[in-house]
């Protein structure tokens, strides 16, 4: 594949995820489409289109996108706060820092019992749905999904725990390609939140 096309390609895929908060893959195969190409092009991998997101945001988003961020690390600080005893991480675009209003919130949690989480928030008496997604290293992975509604960005925002094992935190915490920690743990978001203020 040509980097020119490439490039096409995720900045048009990272028009949709900044615009219409779709995940990466969709956000790939919808930019496709849209440029007429054949279902089988070769996709440009994560890095390139998270770089491509970032340059959109500088862009277009630059004024109003560092306090949407802003809120969404705080809702999800607080839902860690409330899942402390599954050892929760933060991941995605709220952890990267290219999420928008539009963007969903991912939690991984680490349990000794499966259930366990589930268990919580029915105790707490909060409404989830049960769903499978793709979760790390592309695996599906059970997840429980809540829908939170966040007056400061004016919408409802989805929040989805990841459920894994505990022996899954070790290479949870395996820096990336660019050595950068692909997710944090709460004092880690705590200490984006501080930088911020």
């Amino acid at each position: 594949m040509s980097t020119s096309l490439a490039a096409e390609i995720a900045q048009t895929a990272a028009r949709l995820v900044v615009e219409d908060g779709l995940e990466y893959g969709p956000a790939k195969h919808q930019a496709l489409k849209l440029l007429a190409l054949p279902a089988r092009t070769a996709l440009p991998d994560n890095d390139v289109l998270e770089a491509a997101v970032a340059e959109h945001i500088a862009l277009f988003c630059a004024d109003t996108q560092p306090a949407e961020l802003l809120a969404l690390r705080q809702v999800a600080l607080v839902w860690m706060e409330r899942m402390a005893a599954f050892r929760p991480h933060l991941g995605g675009a709220v952890w990267q820092g290219t999420a928008t209003r539009l963007s969903d919130i991912y939690l991984q949690l680490f349990c000794d019992d499966s259930k366990s989480a589930e268990i919580a928030l029915i105790d707490q008496k909060i409404g989830y749905q049960p769903r499978t997604i793709k979760g790390m290293h592309g695996q599906p992975v059970e997840a429980l999904s809540i829908g939170q509604p966040v007056p400061a960005l004016d919408t409802v925002v989805g929040i989805h725990l990841l459920i894994y094992d505990l022996d899954d935190l070790r290479g949870a915490l395996r820096p990336d390609a660019q050595g950068r920690a692909p997710r944090g743990d709460t004092a880690a978001v705590r200490r984006l939140l501080e930088s911020a203020l």
